[in-house]
């Protein structure tokens, strides 16, 4: 379950950053591979903080390895963070958007993804997404 605030009994063990990279009201949606957590479900380019990483560094970092596309930090607009609280565990998740010029060759990890579609934040809902992932597209894009 996300929160706007903080809950009560709030004990994050990690952070995580996603970013909605944007073209023409489309956002890249990466599908992730069955072996991994929350396999065969859609998500965003997404990722833990390695070590003393600041969340641009990051956020940067992970759209690299996810997509291939080389971030230049000034085009990252940081939107917001929520805190995720579930019975195992709980962490802090940051929330990123690009809106691209044009749309970039994508390259998946194939360690991570196994395709990837540009859908409308309205499309996303559609789909067998990873956990909460509907309830921030509506927090980020006002559906």
């Amino acid at each position: 379950m996300i929160y706007k605030e903080i809950p009560e009994n709030f004990n994050p063990k990690f952070e995580v950053v996603s970013c909605y990279l944007e073209h023409d009201g489309n956002i890249l949606l990466l599908h992730r591979n069955d072996t991994k957590p929350e396999g065969n479900t859609w998500g965003l380019p997404a990722g833990k903080l390695d070590g003393d990483e600041d969340i641009m560094e990051a956020m940067a970092r992970e759209i690299f390895e996810e997509t291939g596309y080389l971030v230049d930090f000034s085009e990252l607009k940081y939107l917001d963070k929520v805190y995720v609280k579930y019975p195992d565990y709980s962490f802090i998740y940051h929330m990123f958007k690009i809106i691209l010029g044009s749309r970039p060759e994508i390259k998946v990890s194939p360690k991570e993804h196994k395709n990837y579609q540009w859908v409308t934040p309205r499309e996303a809902l559609n789909l067998n997404y990873i956990e909460d992932l509907d309830a921030c597209i509506k927090l980020s894009y006002g559906i």
